[in-house]
């Protein structure tokens, strides 16, 4: 499992797109247009204000076989990672083909390239099922919700329950913490005060997973993640409960 990623802002994820679609035009021609949905942090960056940087560049592309050619070329072009914009997402429990259909259009370049995003209960909906704790999911999901809050289009449980219906089937197929999550943020509408508690976790969450990948490289995969994550916290938590110990001791 690999932390490195590189690091995207509005103003050059736009930029990247902008050149994609130059260079995916003079490989592939004029005739036969393409399409890409952002998923994930790239579509935030897009529709909301609350976060500026995004390390997501996860898509569905729909096109013809050069677009993977065009993507390498701007990669070395811009100097971008192997894979800065990719279909990885597609193979996840968060995907799932009717993400297509409830889309919306963002912009399109060169006249020959769209690009659409995910957003409001579609997005909440996608991150509930991803319910990464390392992640920007849970912080996402309550950025969104304040902002739809703030412009006068608040979304109801409902309308996340339909779209988790629409996109998986029921609303069983969620993990039961994304549940409870999502079930008590709409009950406190604390927004503020949940954001940062949230944000300030999952950064503690991925700082101590990147030590771990760090130390045991080769071992982190998504199937034990969890487990780490919470025997790595716990190991943290000692560790400071025995300097606390330490220093009263000391002081007395």
């Amino acid at each position: 499992m690999s932390f490195n990623e590189a690091i995207f802002s509005k103003n050059n994820l736009d930029l990247c797109l902008r050149e994609l679609a130059k260079e995916f035009r003079k490989l592939n021609g004029k005739s036969m247009p393409a399409e890409i949905i952002l998923i994930g942090g790239a579509s935030v960056l897009i529709n909301y204000g609350f976060r500026d940087t995004t390390y997501d560049m996860d898509a569905i592309i729909i096109s013809s076989s050069v677009m993977k050619q065009a993507i390498d070329r701007i990669s070395d072009k811009l100097g971008l990672p192997n894979g800065w914009l990719n279909t990885d997402f597609m193979r996840t429990k968060s995907y799932s083909p009717k993400l297509i259909e409830h889309s919306t259009y963002y912009k399109t370049f060169s006249n020959i390239l769209t690009i659409r995003t995910i957003t409001a209960e579609y997005m909440i909906a996608m991150k509930l099922m991803a319910g990464r704790k390392y992640k920007n999911d849970l912080s996402d999901i309550i950025g969104v919700l304040k902002h739809h809050e703030e412009t006068g289009t608040p979304i109801a449980l409902a309308q996340i329950k339909e779209a988790v219906e629409t996109l998986y089937g029921s609303w069983s197929a969620l993990p039961q913490s994304s549940v409870e999550f999502i079930e008590q943020t709409l009950e406190k509408k604390n927004y503020i005060e949940a954001f940062e508690k949230i944000r300030g976790s999952e950064k503690m969450n991925s700082a101590v997973l990147r030590a771990f990948e760090a130390d045991y490289p080769g071992i982190l995969s998504e199937s034990n993640l969890d487990e780490i994550l919470r025997s790595a916290t716990q190991m943290l938590q000692d560790e400071e409960e025995e300097k606390s110990e330490e220093s009263l001791t000391q002081s007395m």
